[in-house]
């Protein structure tokens, strides 16, 4: 296989990952009919609080930091920062009702300024660009599997060689999966989704299920961040806007995969692959691309989702339907 299609399918998957824990999270959410518009926010948060835990860590241990230490400080930090920032969207549009569009479009706001925050707070303590060591960076980067699987031709590089994130956000989601269409909370999440009044009559706490996975999905949104920034930004703080586009690919992607886990797996590696294919088309294809042609290439996933939403919408099929209470806010009082 040639080495440039190992390395685009390699950047598929590493530039997906990222996309892989927003979506994941978001699809979560919604599955209770909760419409959290945030995740930018959510990422960014889990970025910087991820970053500056791994950092504190860093600078307080020294010589002695232990990465696998680094790495689980950085996702409690992330998973805390980003049930922080859902519980105030949860305050708001499942105890008092507001509407979920516009509170999730603040959360974007708050959670891309508090992030922000964070991290000029860390620079300006250190006097320059916030880091994390050369030891850290490989416990957040190095492949995690052995190295004769690595080793092995073709296959090798492109299903062994990857850090831990990558195969935590497979996990996530096939377990997600698996919850959601085999298990009693699973079924009963679903339930709260399409109708919480029914859900409501039979027992079902809605409040608690719509806070619980509203919380846990954003956790695992900031955990999305904290891996764009550990891993793709090399553990630098940068105020790139790189997040905000990852942010919103990410609820679109939730719609394209029709609101299914195991599909989010690859639809997140296909968004990532066509997001970033701007820098390996001229490789593949041996030419020169304008600037102006590369932006049009960074269309392509938001095109393909309004493709298939049109698609969607065409075949009507119920399985392929958003939750029918999304977006909803539910008012027991009219049950």
């Amino acid at each position: 296989m040639d080495i440039n299609l190992i390395g685009l399918i390699r950047a598929a998957v590493l530039n997906g990952t990222p996309l892989l824990f927003g979506t994941s999270g978001e699809i979560l959410t919604e599955k209770s009919g909760n419409l959290n518009l945030g995740v930018e926010g959510l990422m960014f948060m889990g970025g910087a609080f991820g970053l500056c835990g791994a950092f504190v860590y860093g600078q307080a241990a020294g010589d002695h930091a232990v990465g696998a230490v680094a790495v689980a400080i950085a996702l409690l930090a992330s998973f805390a920062a980003g049930v922080i920032g859902s519980l105030i969207f949860s305050f708001l549009t499942i105890t008092l009702r507001a509407n979920q569009n516009v509170t999730g479009l603040a959360l974007t706001i708050f959670g891309t300024g508090v992030g922000q925050f964070v991290g000029e707070l860390m620079r300006l303590k250190v006097g320059g660009n916030v880091t994390v060591s050369n030891a850290l960076k490989d416990a957040f980067a190095n492949p995690v599997l052995p190295k004769f699987l690595q080793d092995i031709p073709v296959v090798g590089p492109i299903l062994f060689s990857y850090n831990f994130f990558v195969y935590l956000g497979f996990a996530a989601a096939i377990i997600m999966a698996y919850v959601m269409a085999k298990t009693r909370c699973g079924l009963s999440l679903c339930a709260v989704g399409e109708s919480p009044a029914t859900a409501d009559a039979a027992g079902i706490n809605v409040t608690l299920y719509k806070y619980l996975s509203t919380c846990i999905g954003a956790g695992i949104c900031g955990i999305g961040g904290l891996y764009y920034v550990l891993d793709y930004n090399q553990g630098i703080w940068a105020t790139t806007g790189q997040i905000e586009a990852l942010g919103w690919l990410a609820v679109a992607l939730g719609i394209f995969t029709t609101w299914k886990p195991l599909n989010a797996i690859w639809g997140a590696y296909l968004f990532g692959m066509l997001y970033w294919l701007y820098q390996f088309l001229p490789s593949l294809l041996g030419i020169t691309m304008a600037s102006h042609i590369t932006d049009l290439v960074q269309m392509l996933p938001y095109v393909v989702t309004i493709i298939v939403l049109i698609v969607v919408s065409m075949r009507k099929k119920k399985e392929n339907q958003p939750p029918a209470h999304l977006g909803l806010a539910y008012f027991r009082e009219e049950r």
